[in-house]
């Protein structure tokens, strides 16, 4: 049974062995829950919040945000800095994300600046513009894949954009877009209870990469695409962006989060 919706900026696809309308559903929920709560597009959203109030205020945030935030913080300190989702302000003035708030500082604070005061209650020493983005569509993945689990399915897949990972005992076949060409897909091999995500810049529309190395705030360029395999989409999605930041192929924090990484030369 295979079922597709446009979600997270992109179209995912829940692929089940067996298993119900309802456990599907479900899962398309708890997507729908991460997308609410964690994205930038959205001015409502607690990612919003925390963006417009934690440099005033401790901002109260759902366990999930509170869970992506410090993974998050833990992949930031586990590369030494080139994980950092306080990119959004660049990103905004390249025209790649929206402008909700009026907040205009001339200096944003990245994850070092953000405080985990206590579950669910963060506060900032700076002014924040986090963008969640990848790592929330990797974390929205594997909550979909729990949602499957606990309501009995035995295998199948979630695939939001190339944010992929797969449960069960039957190994699947896994595909990767060629940077060159998109439409063209690379044999990856195959995967078993894990997830993989990718990085390139596919359908970049600008001369401008939404990749950004947060050491000199500069968008980066290349031709090749990297992706790593996890056990968690949270992680992998990650740890692209260390991967494609870095040019290193044996980052000491893949070994971290137990991963491996691929990459495709143009």
């Amino acid at each position: 049974m295979i079922r597709c919706k446009p979600l997270l900026g992109t179209y995912v696809e829940i692929s089940v062995d067996q298993g119900s309308n309802e456990a599907i559903e479900n899962a398309f929920i708890a997507i729908k829950r991460v997308e609410s709560l964690m994205s930038f597009h959205n001015p409502n959203s607690e990612l919003s919040q925390i963006n417009a109030r934690s440099h005033f205020e401790a901002v109260e945030i759902h366990d999930w945000t509170f869970e992506v935030l410090s993974i998050a913080k833990d992949i930031h300190q586990a590369s030494n800095g080139l994980f950092d989702c306080g990119v959004g302000a660049k990103l905004q003035t390249a025209g790649l994300l929206p402008n909700h708030h009026d907040n205009e500082s001339t200096e944003y604070g990245g994850l070092e600046d953000l405080i985990l005061i206590k579950p669910n209650i963060v506060s900032s020493k700076k002014p924040l513009q986090l963008d969640l983005g990848g790592i929330a569509k990797g974390f929205a993945v594997d909550k979909a894949v729990e949602t499957l689990q606990a309501a009995g399915v035995n295998s199948g897949s979630v695939n939001a954009g190339g944010d992929l990972r797969v449960f069960g005992s039957i190994p699947q076949a896994v595909t990767v877009r060629h940077p060159s060409n998109s439409k063209e897909l690379v044999n990856a091999g195959t995967l078993e209870n894990g997830a993989i995500a990718s990085s390139g810049l596919y359908y970049t529309h600008s001369h401008l990469s939404h990749i950004i190395n947060p050491a000199d705030m500069q968008h980066i360029q290349f031709g090749e695409s990297y992706s790593v395999v996890a056990p968690q989409c949270v992680h992998a999605d990650a740890l692209t962006k260390v991967i494609a930041i870095s040019r290193n192929m044996e980052h000491s924090c893949l070994t971290q989060f137990s991963a491996q990484a691929l990459r495709i030369a143009a």
